[in-house]
This record gives structure tokens, C-alpha cells and sequence, in this order.
């Protein structure tokens, strides 16, 4: 008998391993693979080719009924099985100490069985689409989606469930700072804790503000400056500019949802055998001069294709020439930024100077739609990004922020997401 049991668990623990990715995992929105492109994470839609489907930020209520929904495509142009992997995370995005069984419904570890070949397009991939099972806890999550072959993670992406423990009061204003007034945006905001109980409301809470849902420009560390016991209400209204964002400008856009005429900010398309490439107008800096209001997407992109209206499987694959006439900055290194490649700073949104020119240069692989960018430079001393020192900083940009409020209870192993507020700045759509 003993033997049996042995080898029944023996048997467990091999499956378990197996289905362990082996490479180490990034707990952020990450791409593993130069061969993975348009990885999007989003709350379901009620029209599976929406394009605005993807301008939801990966948040949802933990009792919603909707899901979240996956999608990315695979451009080895192969069949490949995928497996998916949810990790539960604290609140400043380590991972938990919880098992398994403790956050998930069923067995962690999800095969991706929906894809769809690409059609009529130049640059052949497989799309594929995953609908994110439920789990028991509010709080932060990263999806990881792993080949079943070499076991190796492909991609991750976040995403967060909350619970309306605690009411949010919010606003943005101008920021109080006399040199910030015309560049800078602040939020302020209160928690009314009357429905939930806590034990040191000046520090039980953590509380988390995002610029257009991102977490690279995210700031945290806040503290109550007035605490109204009776009312059980915290203040946050500060007067160090802690809870004040750059306003940013409103960002580029090319539209490439089809590739039979030139759209908004395509200058020239070569139609080559392997690919169609785009080649923008050159842009120039933005910094000096007035504000120029325009609708944008924060920053976001939607794929789509205008003739079909299917975007997931007809969309083509275009290289994109970027161009920005600046004079080179010495000791930078500049990028074009944006969700696209989900807001990191790598090799393949790096840009090169090119002296005959004047300008720097970018190509980028990307899928038909209308993608959203700017121009971010990073100091090689410091290594700090700065958007505005080509785009500029205006108050009158118009962007949206969250508010996250974090709750540990006591006893407690895991942080949970107890409440959550958007908030609108200059909104004009």
C-alpha cells in the first residue's frame, strides 16, 4: 500500500513539474519572444472584433461576470501548443506567498485552445485567444503563457480584480506648484472607509495612482494628511506636489487600418513581395510652442482592417519607418514608446542617429490599426526616461488616471484590492 501511495504522488509531482515553466518568469507585461507580437489583455466585449475592446484597461470587479480575454499571434507561422499559468502577486507586484488551490477554481495550468490561421495577408502567424478563468481572491495577477514543448514563457501580462470595500472620492485639478500650474496635473482624492473596518486607517491602506493605466509612470507611498475618525474618512490632499503627474502631450497616431491608400500620418507605402512597408512623415519636436488639442488613445492602440472588419486574423504585419527630425542628443538614447510594444524600452523601439539626415530612425514590425506613440529619451548617466524633454508638458492634456487602494487584514498572506476610482482629466470624447 505504501508503495502505491508512493508512486501516486511520485506521479503528481512529475505533472506538476512539467507543467512549470523553466526559464524564470517576469511578473510584469512582458515579451519573452521576438516571434510573439500584439499581445493584448483586456475584460470580454461584447463584439469579439470591437476595436475599442482594446482600450479597457485588464481591470475588473471580482464579482463580474465577464471575463478577461487574451490574445496574441505567433509569427513562426507554425502550429505551437500554449499553456497559461496565473500567478498571484502583492500589491507592489512581488509574488505571493499563497498556494495555488488558495487563488484558483481548478487546476493552474490551462491549455490555449482556441487559434486561427492568418488570411490574406503577406506576413503569415497564428492568432491565438485564451479567456482567463475566475479566481477567488480580489488583488494583482500576471498571466503567463508558456510553449508546451520547450516549456519556456512566451509572454505575461498583468491584470487586477477588485472588491468595492472603501469609496473613492477623486478630482483632477491644476497643479498647485506656482512653476508646475501649466505643465502639471494633481489628483485628490479621499477614502471613506465606513463599510469596512480597519484597525490603523493611517496606515493599513496602500494606495496606488497610474497616468493613462501605466504602471511605469505609477506612484505610491501616499499618506493620509487628514484623518476624520468620526466621519471614518482619510484625506489626501497634498501640498509637496506628491500626488502631481506631468501632463505629457497628446500623442502621435498613424492610421494603417488599410493599405490600399495612404492614411493620417503615412507618407509613403512600398509594397514589396515578403511585406508592405509604411514610412511615416517625419515628425519634429513638440516642446517649444503652444498646445495643440487632438483626440488620441493615451497611448493605446487598436488593431483592426477596414476592408474585412477582422481584424485578429486579416490584419497585416507592416514594417513602420519612424523619423524624428531633432539634432542627435549627446549621451541619450531614444526611443518611440508606446502600449505597442507595452510600454518598455528595448531594442525593438530603439532609434539610431543618422547624421546625413539630421533625424533619428526607428523600424518597427507592427500589426494593421491605428497605434498610438511618442518619443521618450533616456539619459545614459541616468537612465531615467523623459517624454517631455521632445513632446513637451501642457496642463490642458487630456488623460485618464486609476486610484488602486490595497488592504492587507490582519493575519493575512496576501494583499487584497479593495477599492478602485478612474478619473478624468480634460475629457473631450
Amino acid at each position: 500500500m505504501k508503495r502505491i501511495i508512493a508512486l501516486f504522488f511520485s506521479v503528481i509531482i512529475a505533472q506538476v513539474s512539467l507543467a512549470q515553466p523553466t526559464a524564470e518568469v517576469v511578473l510584469d507585461d512582458y515579451i519573452y519572444s521576438e516571434t510573439i507580437k500584439t499581445a493584448f489583455l483586456y475584460p470580454a466585449a461584447d463584439q469579439p472584433e470591437d476595436p475599442r475592446r482594446f482600450l479597457s484597461p485588464a481591470i475588473l470587479p471580482l464579482a463580474a461576470e465577464r471575463p478577461f480575454v487574451l490574445e496574441f499571434d505567433d509569427l513562426t507561422a507554425d502550429y505551437r501548443g500554449f499553456r497559461a499559468k496565473i500567478i498571484h502577486c502583492n500589491a507592489d507586484w512581488s509574488r505571493s506567498v499563497l498556494n495555488d488551490i488558495e487563488y484558483t477554481f481548478e487546476y493552474n495550468d490551462y491549455p490555449i485552445t482556441k487559434f486561427s490561421q492568418s488570411f490574406s495577408t503577406k506576413v503569415p502567424y497564428y492568432h491565438y485567444r485564451f479567456e482567463v478563468p475566475r479566481v477567488k481572491l480580489s488583488g494583482n495577477y500576471v498571466l503567463v503563457v508558456y510553449s508546451e514543448r520547450e516549456r519556456k514563457p512566451v509572454l505575461s501580462r498583468r491584470f487586477m480584480l477588485y472588491e468595492p470595500r472603501v469609496n473613492i472620492t477623486a478630482q483632477a485639478r491644476f497643479s498647485q506648484g506656482i512653476q508646475e500650474q501649466f505643465s502639471h496635473q494633481q489628483i485628490d482624492f479621499s477614502i471613506d472607509y465606513k463599510s469596512y473596518r480597519l484597525i490603523s486607517p493611517q496606515t493599513d491602506l496602500r494606495v496606488v495612482i497610474r497616468k493613462n493605466f501605466r504602471w511605469d509612470n505609477a506612484k505610491s507611498g501616499f499618506k493620509p494628511t487628514n484623518v476624520r475618525p468620526f466621519d471614518q474618512v482619510l484625506e489626501y490632499q497634498f501640498f509637496n506636489l506628491e500626488n502631481t503627474f506631468r501632463g505629457g502631450n497628446e500623442f502621435r497616431y498613424f492610421d494603417s487600418r488599410t493599405l490600399a491608400g495612404r492614411g493620417f500620418g503615412i507618407y509613403e507605402i512600398e509594397r514589396l513581395t515578403e511585406f508592405t512597408r509604411l514610412i511615416l512623415s517625419p515628425d519634429q519636436p513638440r516642446s517649444n510652442g503652444a498646445y495643440m488639442q487632438m483626440d488620441d488613445f493615451n497611448g493605446l492602440y487598436i488593431v483592426d482592417q477596414r476592408e474585412s472588419g477582422n481584424g485578429s486574423v486579416e490584419a497585416d504585419y507592416t514594417p513602420v519607418v519612424f523619423t524624428l527630425k531633432i539634432p542627435e542628443v549627446p549621451d541619450a538614447t531614444l526611443y518611440v514608446n508606446g502600449a505597442f510594444n507595452l510600454w518598455r524600452l528595448n531594442d525593438l523601439n530603439r532609434m539610431t542617429y543618422n547624421s546625413e539626415l539630421q533625424a533619428y530612425n526607428a523600424v518597427i514590425l507592427l500589426k494593421q490599426g491605428v497605434v498610438n506613440y511618442n518619443y521618450t529619451v533616456v539619459e545614459n548617466a541616468s537612465r531615467t526616461p523623459d517624454e517631455s524633454l521632445v513632446e513637451g508638458d501642457y496642463v490642458s492634456t487630456e488623460n485618464d488616471y486609476d486610484i488602486l487602494v490595497y488592504f492587507r487584514p490582519p493575519a493575512a498572506r496576501s494583499d487584497l484590492l479593495v477599492g478602485y476610482r478612474t478619473v478624468e482629466w480634460n475629457r473631450r470624447r
